[in-house]
């Protein structure tokens, strides 16, 4: 998987992650689960817009933007062994665009659906508010820059914890006895 695409997946992760305004607020703050209704009341269709409205105005619809334009280029990359395609290549994904528009709408109405199921109308209705706050509008503002500092951050933390684990390993290893390559 190249840098541009694993950092693409792990920046959707983590802005489906950060979107959520409970890590905004102190864990002391923040209300405990409640346990599972024995019956989920039906999704009313206001309650379905609430839960649309706030996958738009978090950002976490934009996660899907990089998504299909990475596949057209997977079938670009495919064909490379192939140049008298690269044209017709090139103009069909172009005109694939409306649908491949349309398979967007319906994992963002999915996904809709997900929050829907997951937090109530008072709920969602409470985030929409925050995402339509000028402090909500700024924290979608500044998350794409968030994401790849926080990539670039992760990347290095990965690196630093993986040698410090092992240098530990090994020390604790050689006390008893045994002596890791």
């Amino acid at each position: 998987m190249s840098p541009r695409r694993s950092r693409a997946l792990l920046a959707g992760l983590l802005a489906a992650t950060l979107s959520s305004p409970v890590l905004c607020t102190p864990a002391s703050a923040q209300p405990k689960p409640a346990a599972p209704a024995a019956s989920k009341d039906p999704i009313t269709p206001t309650h379905l817009a609430l839960a649309k409205e706030v996958m738009l105005s978090s950002g976490i619809a934009r996660s899907f933007d990089s998504i299909l334009p990475a596949f057209g280029e997977q079938i670009k990359q495919a064909a490379v062994t192939r140049p008298e395609l690269t044209k017709d290549l090139a103009d069909v994904i172009e005109k694939l665009q409306p649908e491949l528009e349309l398979q967007k709408q319906r994992i963002i109405d999915t996904a809709s659906r997900i929050y829907a199921n997951k937090l109530t109308e008072a709920e969602l209705r409470d985030i929409a508010t925050f995402f339509r706050s000028p402090a909500g509008k700024r924290y979608v503002e500044t998350q794409p820059q968030v994401l790849d500092d926080m990539v670039q951050a992760m990347q290095t933390w990965t690196q630093e914890v993986s040698e410090y684990m092992m240098v530990r390993v090994r020390a604790e290893m050689g006390k008893r006895g045994h002596q890791l390559q």
